[in-house]
């Protein structure tokens, strides 16, 4: 192949390409359905023409993964950051609520592909992928803390689980969320109310 060829691959592809083509295909696919030669073709090059940016499809995999994690965690710290010092509890958490589903829901295919695959891939992907997550599991429980520190959540809620629970119950939506019965926003005002009133009525009476 020569020079001139090499580079203009490079320069209509990348690695961006290469990426965004990639994740598109995991989102819908899922990893073991996933070949080099598949992302190659989705994005418009010949197999052996991604070797010059990635060396095997777990780096592109790490890549995308890390990627889906950091995109949330920024729409979250964006959001949270945007409420005024004053507010309460419940907007704090709504927003952080929203910013996490309006990412994972409305904006990209990084953020779906890394909550599809995350149980898929090897271990050593899987632990590649550990410090963007446990980054912003870390800005959860902090957030979380504060709020119980300053008495807005009970002092008997333990915010380890609950954010477990809470991720969990978020990235499962996924699996099911139709846009034209309504917005990522208003599906996490209805998580919202969920999570911070309950379900159940308080009259006192269990009968």
């Amino acid at each position: 192949m020569s020079a001139a060829l090499t580079n203009t691959i490079k320069s209509e592809v990348g690695r961006e390409g290469i990426l965004d083509a990639a994740a598109s295909l995991f989102r819908q696919r899922g990893y073991g359905a996933v070949s080099l030669r598949s992302i190659a073709q989705a994005a418009g090059i010949k197999a052996g023409s991604i070797y010059y940016h990635f060396a095997s499809k777990d780096e592109i995999v790490t890549e995308i993964l890390n990627a889906g994690i950091l995109a949330v965690h920024a729409e979250v710290v964006a959001a949270v950051d945007a409420v005024p010092a004053w507010e309460s509890a419940d907007v704090i958490v709504r927003a952080a609520l929203r910013g996490h589903l309006r990412t994972l829901l409305e904006h990209g295919d990084y953020t779906s592909a890394n909550v599809r695959i995350f149980g898929q891939v090897p271990l050593a992907v899987r632990d590649a992928n550990l410090s963007a997550r446990r980054g912003y599991e870390k800005y959860l429980d902090v957030l979380l803390s504060k709020l119980q520190a300053d008495g807005a959540i009970r002092s008997d809620v333990n915010i380890g689980r609950f954010r477990l629970m809470l991720i969990g119950a978020l990235n499962a939506t996924l699996e099911w969320f139709d846009p034209a019965k309504g917005s990522a926003e208003e599906l996490a005002d209805d998580y919202a109310d969920a999570f911070l009133y309950g379900i159940l009525n308080q009259t006192g009476d269990s009968s």
